[in-house]
This record gives C-alpha cells, sequence and structure tokens, in this order.
C-alpha cells in the first residue's frame, strides 16, 4: 500500500512537473505563430531550423547548447542549420556553407570557421580570405571557389532567402520549429531556457 502511494506521488510529481513546464512558455512571449505556416524541407518529420551566422556571436555562443540537443533527438524530429542573409553582407558565408555542405566537407569545417571568427579573431568576411582559410583545414581550394560559384549554390541561396524572408524574424540566431513557430534567446531569456522552448514546441508538434 505504502509503495502504491509512493508511486502515486511519484508519476503526480512528474505530471505537475511537466505540466508547469508547459504553462511556462508563453505564446507571444517565449514564441510566436508563424502565420502562414511555412513550408519545410520533410513534410513527414517535425523540423527545428536555425537561422544563423558565422559572424554573430550569439550564433557562437549558441552553438554548444543546440549541438548538444541535436545530438539526442527523439525520433521524428530532425534539425538543419541554415545560413540567415537577412544582412545582404552575410552572402559569402551563407554561400560558404552551402559550398562546403555540397561538397561533404562541412562538418570539417563548420566549428572551426567559427572558432576561427571569434576566438583568433580571423578577418573572413571575404570570399578570397574564406577560401584561403578553408584550404589551411585541407579543403580543395580551386574545387570550393568552383563550387561556391555553382548553379547548385546558387539555386540553394535564392530558395532559402525566400523563404526566409516569410519567417518574419530580425535577427540571429532565431529558431523555428516546424514552420509554425518562432523563438530565439532573446525572447526565451537565455540560450538554455531556448533549448528548453524548441523542445518543448518540437515535441508537442511530434505528439499531435
Amino acid at each position: 500500500m505504502i509503495k502504491k502511494s509512493i508511486s502515486g506521488l511519484l508519476i503526480g510529481l512528474i505530471f505537475s512537473t511537466q505540466l508547469l513546464a508547459q504553462q511556462a512558455f508563453v505564446e507571444g512571449v517565449d514564441y510566436q505563430l508563424i502565420n502562414p505556416p511555412v513550408n519545410t524541407s520533410s513534410p513527414d518529420k517535425v523540423v527545428v531550423t536555425e537561422m544563423f551566422w558565422y559572424g554573430c556571436p550569439h550564433c557562437f555562443s549558441f552553438e554548444p547548447f543546440v549541438q548538444n540537443w541535436s545530438a539526442n533527438l527523439s525520433q521524428g524530429i530532425i534539425f538543419e542549420q541554415v545560413p540567415s542573409v537577412l544582412n545582404p553582407r552575410w552572402g559569402d558565408h551563407a554561400r560558404t556553407y552551402y559550398s562546403l555542405k555540397q561538397m561533404g566537407e562541412l562538418e570539417k569545417v563548420h566549428s572551426k570557421l567559427f572558432d576561427a571568427i571569434h576566438v583568433e579573431r580571423q578577418r573572413l568576411n571575404r570570399f578570397d580570405d574564406i577560401a584561403k582559410f578553408v584550404a589551411t583545414l585541407g579543403v580543395n581550394e580551386a574545387k570550393f571557389r568552383e563550387v561556391y560559384n555553382s548553379f547548385p549554390v546558387d539555386a540553394l541561396f535564392r530558395k532559402n532567402s525566400k523563404i526566409e524572408q516569410k519567417y518574419g524574424h530580425r535577427g540571429v540566431p532565431s529558431l523555428i520549429v516546424n514552420g509554425k513557430y518562432l523563438t530565439s534567446a532573446g525572447m526565451a531569456g537565455s540560450n538554455q531556457r531556448l533549448i528548453q522552448v524548441i523542445d518543448f514546441l518540437a515535441n508537442k508538434e511530434l505528439n499531435q
């Protein structure tokens, strides 16, 4: 009887904790609806999209949080990073991301590019400087230059630029959950709480 009572209390405590967590995230405060919703890259999955820029210090600070979160996703949830071009000056970094992804070199370079800019204070704003930098990491510079100026990269750049305009965000990093919800560290209050918000929203979509 005592064991049953304890089990009941534990279940009630877990349920109450989950309920309080859900109540803690307020629409219009911690996140907002995207109206109309934006089609995602994988309609059969719950897609969490981070809009980022390599030159953004807040994106750099958020990177460890989101990488740790994305390494332990529930089945049915996928995570993608998309380089933002809210500012036209971010275009070279966006094309760099797409080029490295096309070449299969993104995993090798992604975090090192962040570190080079924010830890080593390298000025990697121009295409030529970026090309020389990726070459130091073992990326074929001639191939990188070729892919950077290719039609597939240009098509990705234009496609995602049009999609980004529909999100309604004003800065980076911004997180879009399943094309329906927009949130950020500024809205959530901190990087850690932002992770909790996107986790809540992603699982809410998953369980619908």
